[in-house]
């Protein structure tokens, strides 16, 4: 198979808006909340609306698409009404108004990822190795929005966020509108039931280190911003330190194929969370040596690109079938979800008690755990 085999480029595109609508709220969204005088503990509250809806939404959104057989109907559904949500962002800068509309938002942009993955799998079949390639334009189009914005930053007030914002998600609605739908699996596909797959060891395991994971990237898309920029760099450099990240996760990307080949998947797993491990603590501590930001960035191809392309693989494997937009709605629940959201709001709470570092410290203690739990739980096979 060859990407002219399947619409690579109608994913792609998909891929490129709704990552860079991730990145423009996962960069700048929080200095935004800060200029509005908020308290640490109060962004991290409206930050991690986006890790509750994805706790809660993608599995009630997952089971409607399941039983409907409604996906592509359900993600236009989803671009619509991200964007009337976040048009709230408007006409307040009240704590309850922006707590109303994150929730909004975040219950309908939750809902259209696990699905859209869905929806990838089954146009790749068996040639689920160009998924890296259809993924990447995903870390492509984060780099362009976090540069563009990040750069115009420097020059605009904070404010102007909200416009840009709009933008991307308009790309957003355009992208889903011409989004295909794929065949379905045919339900003899589907070995067992969802709780029969849960259950496993394997899965069980994989599920539990994800969620740690998630936590330990919390104080990164909570407050790495705030760290940045309390130190003296401009949000220009900000964008710059997302995208050396994000370049470094596109290269993963890229040699995923080859890298699948050489490793198992549980292996790859094993290196990103033991690169996280290092990774948070380099930024904690070494916040004003530009040279360990450089390399604490770089690790960020293997705490996330390895990691995520090695994970949703394996849920593509282990949830046959009919499940797999469960699988994936599952998989982004706990680990986005609930892991996200313990993650983020604990780095709130201690943010001003502890100092940042003690924070990223405490955040590479989660990545410590991940790392117990997946290699207790899952055996080498």
């Amino acid at each position: 198979m060859s990407p002219a085999a399947f619409p690579y480029w109608r994913l792609s595109a998909y891929y490129f808006f709704y990552f860079g609508c991730a990145g423009v709220l996962a960069t700048y969204l929080s200095l935004y909340l800060q200029s509005l005088a908020f308290s640490a503990t109060e962004i991290a509250v409206l930050m991690s609306l986006m890790q509750v809806m994805r706790l809660l939404a993608p599995n009630l959104w997952g089971w409607l698409a399941e039983r409907l057989g409604m996906r592509i109907p359900i993600i236009r559904l989803s671009a619509l009404a991200s964007l009337a949500g976040f048009s709230l962002f408007f006409v307040t800068i009240r704590f309850e108004g922006l707590f109303i509309a994150m929730a909004l938002m975040a219950f309908f942009w939750s809902a259209a990822l696990p699905l859209v993955e869905s929806v990838t799998f089954n146009h790749l079949g068996t040639q689920v190795h160009f998924y890296g390639r259809i993924r990447v334009w995903g870390s492509i189009g984060f780099i362009v929005t976090v540069l563009g914005i990040g750069h115009a930053l420097d020059f605009m007030p904070i404010d102007a966020l909200l416009w840009m914002t709009v933008v991307v998600l308009l790309g957003i609605i355009v992208c889903a509108f011409i989004l295909p739908d794929a065949g379905r699996p045919e339900p003899q596909q589907a070995v067992g039931g969802l709780w029969a797959t849960i259950t496993q060891p394997r899965v069980r395991a994989l599920l539990g280190a994800c969620f740690f994971m998630s936590a330990a990237h919390g104080a990164l898309y909570f407050f790495f911003p705030i760290y940045l920029v309390s130190h003296g760099y401009g949000k220009s450099m900000v964008g710059w330190m997302w995208t050396l990240g994000v370049l470094a996760e596109i290269a993963v990307f890229l040699l995923m194929p080859r890298l699948s080949r050489c490793w198992s998947l549980r292996t790859l797993l094993i290196v990103a969370f033991m690169a996280a491990s290092v990774r948070f603590v380099a930024i904690g501590w070494g916040i004003d040596n530009l040279a360990i930001l450089v390399g604490a960035q770089i690790l960020h191809g293997l705490t996330f690109g390895a990691y995520h392309a090695a994970a949703i693989a394996l849920i593509n494997q282990w949830f046959e079938g009919r499940l797999q937009s469960r699988g994936q709605a599952l998989y982004g629940s706990i680990s986005f979800g609930a892991g996200g959201m313990l993650g983020g709001l604990l780095s709130g709470l201690i943010w001003d008690v502890v100092g940042p570092a003690w924070t990223f410290t405490i955040a590479s203690g989660f990545a410590c755990l991940g790392l117990l739990w997946l290699l207790l739980g899952w055996r080498n096979e």
